[in-house]
């Protein structure tokens, strides 16, 4: 045991991270004693689950850690201001929790996805990690769970239910303000920047894969990214629920066991760690009976997906080709497209993005079908949500940014062809509807296409407009509208 303060307390040291044992060490929990490996900070529920959940390779997130040692660490702060904990006591659990935020103890968290619903099981991991690295702060017996305790001081005033929901909340706001966001605005940036750039090269419009009328490269790209832009506000308005957290509910929302004004407390306390603007959650019993807020979250990063499979899609048919495809865009050549065909070049960057899209709508299913089985007190599908979302918020991001670097910022135009098919587009003709009407009009178009003449030869032949006409109203600069110069 290291030295005792003038009160007889324990006092906390400077111990550097880590076990230096071999073998394993008994811990115990209220279902008996079970051999743990001497050189983990974890203890007998941690292990347990190990054994009977050792399911597949998917790992409980390191994100859910880090932002339970948020979590943790307001809890205890809040306990030891109110007296509940002494000040050596919460001065080790902040430190261990400290210590769990800023990733330093991530292999002292094995434990898998698919285990108890609840996410008990990761919270008694938090629970086990921190009080035997506080015991070692303070220089006890690992495994003793003396002088602090994983459920009597750890786990003070709270649950498993209430807390691995905020747990959860805290993890998906960091990774959207941290990471999705800003790479969401970097790439809406860079494809407004192109918007800008070709707002005067006018190109022939498509729909249903046909010729229309005709709008401007600009115009076109202009679409892309409000969608992206309309996408991020989406996620954005998602954060509005996961701000509200469950906290202080405990068991089943009653906040039994929980001090008076602790949700409040410890949401407070929670806010002012992470600069976030969380609070405790109006209504406990929505808070884990549902896990609705995660749900919407999801649903919103679904939205972004499909926003980025349009323009994904977009972007490599309008550049397929070199030469016998439409080529209206030249993408950066990035690697060899072909282990046969010597010179191809792909469009991978977009494929890669398609298949992320691909991967987040499956993800957001299981989200939604994982946020309708709550039952009564609690949703007990808790860790395959948070799995996905940050999952899908992780590939969402660096696609992303992947997607910027080598596709968007370094995508060119063929200006020469993007201009012979406005030249042979028969669409022009819809501007002379209002002019000599619409059955005249086709009549022109379908003329031109069964002969093989140009718009204007067949306008002309037809003797329904005169050259004057023909050339002041099917003029491509006027059809596209605002946006281009001189137009």
């Amino acid at each position: 045991m290291f030295p005792f303060d003038s009160k007889g307390h324990p006092v906390v040291q400077d111990v550097p991270i880590g076990l230096d044992a071999r073998g394993t060490r008994e811990e115990f929990d209220s279902m008996g004693t079970v051999d743990v490996p001497a050189d983990k900070y974890y203890g007998a529920q941690t292990e347990r689950s190990l054994v009977h959940f050792s399911i597949g390779g998917d790992r409980m997130p390191k994100a859910v850690y880090h932002a339970y040692g948020v979590v943790k660490k307001a809890c205890a702060m809040v306990n030891q201001a109110e007296g509940r904990l002494p000040d050596w006591k919460a001065e080790a659990i902040i430190r261990a929790a400290d210590e769990t935020i800023m990733g330093k103890l991530d292999e002292h968290y094995p434990l898998f996805v698919w285990q108890t619903g609840s996410g008990t099981q990761s919270n008694m991991n938090v629970n086990e990690v921190l009080s035997n690295r506080a015991i070692q702060l303070l220089g006890g017996t690992l495994g003793s769970q003396k002088p602090v305790a994983p459920n009597d001081d750890v786990n003070m005033g709270q649950s498993s239910n209430d807390t691995f929901p905020t747990a959860m909340h805290v993890a998906a706001v960091e990774a959207i303000d941290a990471r999705l966001l800003p790479e969401l605005d970097r790439l809406a940036t860079a494809i407004e920047a192109r918007a800008n750039r070709w707002m005067g090269v006018i190109k022939t419009g498509r729909t249903h894969l046909e010729d229309a009328t005709p709008l401007t490269v600009g115009q076109e790209w202009s679409g892309y990214a409000a969608q992206i832009r309309a996408a991020i506000e989406a996620v954005e308005a998602s954060k509005a629920g996961l701000y509200e957290l469950a906290v202080g509910a405990t068991a089943v929302g009653t906040g039994l066991n929980a001090p008076k004004g602790f949700s409040k407390a410890v949401a407070a306390k929670i806010a002012e760690l992470t600069g976030k603007p969380f609070v405790t959650a109006p209504n406990k019993f929505m808070a884990q009976g549902s896990l609705d807020a995660m749900v919407r979250t999801s649903a919103a990063l679904r939205g972004l997906a499909v926003a980025l499979m349009k323009v994904a899609n977009d972007m490599r048919w309008l550049a397929s080709g070199p030469r016998c495809g439409l080529g209206e865009l030249k993408l950066p050549e990035n690697e060899p497209g072909s282990s046969i065909m010597p010179g191809k070049v792909n469009p991978t960057q977009c494929e890669a993005i398609i298949m992320i899209a691909i991967q987040v709508i499956g993800e957001d299913t299981a989200v939604a079908f994982a946020g309708s089985q709550g039952n009564f007190e609690l949703n007990a599908m808790r860790p395959i949500i948070i799995d996905n979302v940050l999952h899908m918020m992780g590939i969402l991001a660096d696609g992303a940014e992947k997607f910027r670097m080598f596709s968007v910022e370094g995508t060119e135009l063929d200006e020469e062809r993007i201009g012979s098919y406005v030249g042979r587009s028969l669409m022009v003709v819809t501007a002379l509807s209002p002019v000599i009407g619409y059955q005249k009009a086709a009549h022109i178009a379908e003329k031109a296409q069964a002969e093989g003449t140009t718009l204007r030869e067949a306008a002309l032949k037809s003797g329904n407009v005169d050259a004057a006409t023909f050339d002041k109203v099917c003029n491509p600069k006027i059809m596209v509208g605002v946006g281009v110069a001189g137009a």
